[in-house]
């Protein structure tokens, strides 16, 4: 069942409607699933560079501090040891590899959970030319408030193509987070109170590209017009 929303513009005002695309606002929330690509999420996202020395890579401590025996106090074979100030650690932390495999298919369930929740909560806002002239803060915040979104404590803004003015206008707001649709993903989603969409972003969800990144076919054409090009010229 399609999902319809009425489309505004920057000024609040109602400019048309729009149905959401099914096969993104209309599946099953599923919960496991995007808990499960949340987490891989968060994981990924970890650098994994901790380290620590153990007694045997730091420097030093090749004698015994002292004699065995006949000192009074407990014996010691090296003052590398972990109860030494500046000797290895016991059981400290290495780099690691945090990174989760999840399947594509997992992951475009997942989004799809996460973008039928907040349709079904209402949280879901569709902007018509969705761009600033400028990078001016002002008209960022006038644009939230002229939406009802003045007072949401987190905003996510997609948007159909890397506009640099519209991201800077949004840059200075801590509570908006603003990203192309190619980088839509379920834990910004999830964890965004509201989520507003640049009306050209919608029809490009799930494909990784923006409005202006070119298709394969698109690709194709222009690798084989310039490889012709380049074969005309050599034969000239």
């Amino acid at each position: 069942m399609s999902v319809s929303l009425d489309v505004m513009d920057l000024q609040g005002s109602k400019v048309g409607t729009v149905d959401l695309p099914d096969a993104w606002f209309s599946g099953e929330v599923n919960v496991p699933v995007m808990h499960q690509v949340v987490t891989a999420q968060l994981a990924a996202a970890r650098q994994g560079t901790h380290k620590t020395k153990t007694r045997a890579e730091v420097a030093g401590g090749g004698a015994k501090p002292f004699r065995q025996k006949g000192t009074g106090r407990a014996r010691q074979g090296s003052i590398r040891s972990p109860q030494w100030v500046g000797g290895g650690v016991a059981h400290g932390r290495t780099p690691s590899n945090w990174a989760q495999r999840v399947n594509k298919k997992v992951k475009r369930a997942a989004l799809r959970s996460a973008l039928t929740d907040r349709a079904n909560l209402g949280a879901v806002t569709v902007v018509r030319d969705l761009a600033f002239e400028a990078p001016k803060t002002r008209d960022a915040v006038a644009a939230l408030g002229a939406l009802g979104h003045g007072d949401v404590r987190r905003v996510l803004v997609v948007l159909a193509d890397l506009h640099q003015p519209t991201f800077r206008s949004f840059r200075n707001l801590p509570t908006v987070h603003t990203l192309t649709v190619d980088q839509l993903n379920t834990y910004d989603v999830l964890r965004s109170d509201v989520v507003v969409f640049d009306e050209a972003a919608l029809e490009l969800i799930g494909t990784g590209r923006r409005s202006s990144t070119p298709t394969a076919d698109e690709t194709e054409t222009v690798e084989r017009s310039e490889a012709s090009t380049q074969t005309t010229e050599v034969a000239k």
